[in-house]
């Protein structure tokens, strides 16, 4: 056997070899080094003149191919450039810094998975319920207030094709990094429609030809039997506290998911994601 091969990079003797000089090393210096966690980073502040701060790679995308998305500046990693197959920063119609990840991390602070991309941009203009347009399926959220809920209920709706998320003008989420990295690009691909009083819209949906279903773990029948008309519009409440009372007494109807299992109840956006496909399914049967 030849002294290259014996003596080749690598080896597990080698390796062997390596392992012991390292202890050696660390013994002499008095032990290994002590582990040391990264110390994490909070957020820096906000953004001026009422712009929104949006990353990631799938949000950042789809605001970049929204017509509607004004998009004041981004910063962004060689990476994640390549990624987003930008080959030329200067030939954006705004400002752009090709930065370091540390430079995105001091912005949002080192739990936001940021995948290397950040974009300040003019929030999205929620429309009036009159401007619904021709939909069959929409979204009601009564007081829904975790945006990474709401994030993940957007995600949703764009995969079943509601053609609307209604919300109450308080007690609702603002657009924000947060929720659009929850609704990974589904915020640039859905109507959202605030409104100030529920009960008033729900009534709305019921002159346009919509039944209007509050979801409720109580609910006198299933979901799946429930369903009439070929409108529909699903309506959640808030984790833990559910529909508002008036909410309840407005709907068309309430109805529960059948979930023979010992829980009960899930989570609103899994709620919101099994209500959708039960409610897509029945209206393409129509």
């Amino acid at each position: 056997m030849s002294d290259d091969k014996i003596n080749k990079p690598g080896t597990p003797k080698d390796t062997h070899y390596a392992k012991l000089r390292r202890a050696h090393r660390d013994q002499k210096a008095g032990g290994a080094p002590a582990f040391r966690p990264r110390q994490p980073m909070p957020p820096g502040e906000g953004p001026s003149d009422g712009l929104v701060r949006l990353y990631g790679l799938h949000t950042v995308r789809a605001a970049l191919d929204n017509a509607r998305r004004k998009i004041r500046k981004m910063l962004v990693t060689r990476n994640a450039a390549e990624r987003l197959a930008i080959a030329d920063l200067a030939a954006l119609p705004f400002k752009a810094e090709l930065v370091e990840p540390k430079d995105i991390d001091k912005i949002t602070g080192s739990d936001a998975v940021h995948q290397g991309v950040l974009i300040e941009a003019e929030p999205l203009k929620a429309k009036r319920l009159d401007a619904l347009g021709d939909t069959r399926l929409v979204l009601v959220l009564d007081q829904v207030t975790d945006p990474h809920n709401v994030g993940a209920i957007l995600r949703s709706a764009v995969a079943f094709g509601a053609g609307a998320l209604i919300t109450t003008a308080r007690h609702s989420p603002q657009e924000s990094g947060v929720l659009a990295k929850s609704a990974s690009g589904a915020l640039e691909h859905i109507d959202q429609i605030e409104v100030k009083n529920l009960a008033d819209a729900l009534g709305q949906l019921h002159e346009a030809g919509f039944q209007t279903i509050g979801l409720d773990s109580d609910g006198p029948t299933e979901l799946e039997s429930s369903f009439a008309g070929d409108k529909v519009a699903l309506v959640l409440g808030a984790e833990g506290k559910g529909l508002r009372q008036k909410t309840r007494e407005t709907v068309t109807t309430l109805a529960r998911l059948d979930m023979p299992g010992a829980i009960r109840s899930l989570n609103v956006s899994n709620a919101a994601a099994v209500s959708l496909y039960a409610a897509n399914a029945f209206l393409k049967r129509g």
